[in-house]
């Protein structure tokens, strides 16, 4: 039980009123009755509250899962079960992950009444998140004294990769290049080399593709259909080194890279190519197989949940021993990872090379938006000048580490973190609708 401001409120009334009566005494005569009247009012609202066990009931409604790094909705459901109006304050016992302390829903509920209030969250965080109690505060319309109900309410809700941004790039099924400002039809190049079935030749059909030998055994005009290429082999390669656990909008680097791959791998099984994943460190973590069954989305989505950034120097001759001994057909590798220096570039180099010359390598790295931040500003005085110029250093190294992997033929994509998802899938459209595999 808790006593609300207007009882406090009204005691002090009651005590100025006594205080007054000294001044004017015929009101001496009122202040003792303002004061029990006040008692009997707080005796009542009292039993009015605890005569009942369930004065109100509450429910938390969760989604199965949670989607980091998006804007998640969550539900609760009040519904008074008295006979009269209450007042109900709600408190939600949020995750300690989101460290958010002040969350609070007010209602005023008639008999029988039922409301949903809702809100939303957004992890930063893969991983578990416990939910804790709701703490409901319930008043009548005299408001003098409120009751705590601790509504039983804990329950584990896991929040995985960004699985909500597979709905919002899910029509990249088609040989698209998507935009922020529209979409840019691909021009596809050459013809595919998957035979799919001879037919009659009608007016419009390209005579390049006439089947003599099957026009010459019927009498009439054949020609040969092709379709677009398919089961080909995509591994999303994430490093989990410790430059991967840089932070960018909360999300740290390994993140983003996470929540690309995800969107990358559900657009490969819409466009029947085989999905596999490879994750690595200062030694290798999970190897899984390129396929295109069914369950190969929901596979990965389990895989990538528990991915953690290791603190240690990513090992790439581990990686490429990997690759070489486990991936016999030519693939299409599409690295996430991020370099910082040239030097640190060229200690990988050779093997990154290796790896190039027998499957076909793309490098994802990511551009250091701080930096940019400190190239744009105006420098003030003799220290701005020489952070201005450190900056645009490590801006131009940047650079550099494009031109030195594109020099070796090795296919690059420096982008921002935000600008990630959108980045790769554009190339893989565009590798694909190339046939470059």
């Amino acid at each position: 039980m808790f006593l609300t401001r207007r009882f406090y409120l009204s005691i002090i009334a009651c005590i100025c009123l006594y205080i007054i009566s000294f001044f004017a005494p015929f009101l001496l005569v009122f202040a003792p009755i303002a004061l029990t009247c006040i008692l009997i009012l707080t005796l009542a609202d009292y039993t009015i509250l605890f005569l009942g066990k369930t004065q109100a009931y509450a429910q938390r409604i969760l989604p199965e899962r949670l989607s980091n790094g998006d804007e998640n909705s969550i539900t609760i459901r009040i519904k008074n079960h008295m006979p009269y109006t209450l007042h109900v304050d709600v408190i939600d016992e949020l995750p300690e992950q989101l460290q958010v302390r002040d969350l609070k829903k007010s209602g005023l509920f008639k008999a029988g009444e039922e409301k949903l209030f809702f809100y939303t969250i957004r992890p930063l965080q893969r991983g578990e998140y416990f939910f804790g109690n709701l703490l409901l505060f319930v008043s009548t319309n005299l408001g003098l004294v409120q009751r705590k109900i601790a509504q039983s309410a804990e329950v584990m809700s896991p929040v995985y990769p960004s699985f909500l941004q597979l709905r919002k790039y899910q029509l990249l099924s088609q040989a698209t290049i998507q935009t922020e400002a529209g979409t840019k039809r691909m021009r596809k190049m050459g013809h595919s080399m998957a035979f799919e079935q001879i037919k009659d030749y009608v007016t419009g059909d390209d005579i390049r593709t006439l089947n003599w030998k099957a026009s010459a055994r019927k009498g009439g005009l054949m020609i040969n259909t092709f379709s677009d290429e398919r089961s080909q082999q995509v591994y999303c390669i994430i490093d989990k080194g410790r430059l991967m656990k840089m932070p960018f909008s909360g999300l740290t680097l390994l993140d983003h890279a996470i929540n690309s791959c995800l969107v990358i791998s559900n657009v490969c099984l819409n466009k029947q190519d085989k999905v596999g994943l490879i994750t690595f460190s200062n030694k290798m973590g999970t190897m899984l197989a390129a396929e295109k069954k069914a369950t190969q989305k929901s596979t990965i989505l389990e895989v990538l949940y528990n991915q953690k950034t290791d603190f240690l120097e990513s090992d790439f001759e581990k990686l490429y021993t990997q690759v070489r001994s486990r991936i016999k057909q030519r693939s299409l590798l599409i690295l996430y990872t991020n370099f910082e220096s040239l030097s640190g570039l060229k200690r990988q180099l050779d093997y990154l090379r290796s790896l190039a010359s027998h499957h076909l390598l793309l490098v994802v790295f990511f551009e250091n938006i701080e930096l940019k931040v400190l190239t744009n500003q105006n420098a003030g005085n003799l220290e701005d000048v020489y952070i201005k110029t450190i900056a645009q250093k490590f801006a131009f190294e940047k650079k550099l580490i494009v031109k030195e992997l594109m020099k070796y033929g090795i296919l690059t994509l420096l982008t921002t973190p935000q600008r990630l998802t959108i980045d790769s899938l554009n190339k893989y459209l565009e590798l694909k609708a190339r046939q470059a595999l």
